[in-house]
């Protein structure tokens, strides 16, 4: 089974990503910010990171930018799933190593599809 680390400070957002991804057969963890997510992801490695962009301690893209530069930091893909749905926003988030990009709210279609895109179904 392939893992997935579900980085959001809202609780709520966590759990509703959680329903969906385990419904496809993924393992899941959660972190509250950035930091835990770094953290997590320097003790094993998630096949698969949903991003969400503000959150305290540690934003999403500070957390990607030091993501892909861990060691392993470059496996996982990285979907971003936030409000933030701007232009330079996409474009700050791909450049910083992002491979997909979710625009809240999401429902189960849009996440499979993405998922998808990325090859991860």
């Amino acid at each position: 089974m392939k893992s997935c680390l579900i980085v959001d400070d809202s609780r709520v957002v966590r759990k509703v990503a959680r329903r969906i991804l385990e419904d496809l057969h993924f393992v899941i963890e959660e972190a509250a910010d950035g930091k835990l997510a770094l953290d997590a992801c320097l003790k094993k490695m998630p096949d698969v990171v949903l991003l969400d962009w503000n959150m305290p301690v540690m934003n999403g893209i500070d957390f990607l930018r030091q993501l892909r530069r861990a060691p392993g930091g470059d496996n996982p893909v990285v979907v971003f799933c936030t409000t933030e749905n701007d232009i330079q926003h996409i474009q700050e988030a791909i450049g910083a190593g992002a491979n997909e990009y979710i625009m809240k709210p999401f429902d189960s279609d849009i996440l499979q599809a993405k998922f998808a895109q990325v090859g991860l179904l």
